[in-house]
């Protein structure tokens, strides 16, 4: 039997005023429990909105929303990573990462267990004690990532995580999301502009049609887990990537196609 999705919008839509034109939608979506999606598509286009009315950060204009069958906003087990590590420059590793479970008034001992927990995750316990100043921009990241993974989530949002990062330490971080992912099996919506990253993380792509922000290609990844250094180089991996790539051309609007 089909677990019910997780995520489900129907007809959902967003316009930042009332007379104006639609930011978004309308869009019909449905992510299954444990898919991981990449969301590309052009500049305003509607991706970052889209994260945002998941987690409740915005409210639909129109259409409806359900996480895990509520709406958006009323999940504790959904976390949101930015694109800037959003640390807390004051305060050493340890003490970010605790941050939100803080905030949601978890007891100290569970939240020293799933801080622990989640600095192990992406291999920073050594790095506890340090302040942001005295990491790369590569850790800050993780970091960030720490302090979403120890909210225990259930969906994970990652609006462009690692895209102000050098190619080396943005595939070693991906690789190690991946891992992440097999263990906790939690539902992830990525955010990127990179093709060969969607390709490489995700079990499926929506690619976002701008004008209003909707969606033109919803592609399966039928590349097996889990992928490493070799799976860059397979002939099914490079023949995605170039379809990819192609179906985001056709829908860039033509005055960034012509540029």
């Amino acid at each position: 039997m089909t677990p019910p999705p997780l995520l489900h919008c129907q007809a959902l839509a967003k316009r930042f005023a009332a007379a104006g034109p639609a930011v978004l939608g309308p869009l019909d979506l449905a992510v299954a429990p444990g898919e991981f999606v990449s969301i590309l598509g052009p500049s305003g286009c509607g991706k970052s909105t889209l994260l945002r009315l998941v987690s409740g950060l915005l409210a639909p204009s129109g259409g409806a929303l359900t996480v895990a069958g509520r709406p958006p906003g009323t999940l504790d087990d959904l976390a949101y990573v930015f694109q800037d590590a959003t640390l807390l420059p004051w305060l050493r590793v340890d003490a970010n990462v605790e941050t939100l479970l803080r905030l949601r008034r978890v007891p100290p001992a569970e939240r020293a267990r799933r801080r622990d927990a989640a600095l192990g995750l992406v291999r920073l316990a050594e790095k506890a004690r340090a302040y942001p100043r005295q990491l790369s921009g590569g850790q800050r990241m993780r970091v960030s990532l720490a302090r979403a993974l120890a909210l225990e989530p259930r969906v994970l949002l990652l609006d462009e995580p690692f895209g102000a990062l050098d190619e080396m330490t943005r595939d070693h971080l991906g690789e190690e999301l991946l891992a992440i992912h097999a263990r906790q099996a939690w539902t992830a919506l990525f955010v990127t502009h990179s093709v060969a990253e969607a390709v490489f993380l995700s079990s499926r792509i929506l690619v976002l049609a701008p004008h209003p922000g909707r969606i033109a290609h919803d592609l399966p990844v039928e590349l097996p887990y889990p992928r490493n250094q070799e799976t860059r180089r397979a002939p099914d991996y490079l023949r995605l990537v170039a379809e990819v790539s192609a179906r985001l051309r056709a829908v860039e609007p033509a005055e960034a196609s012509a540029a």
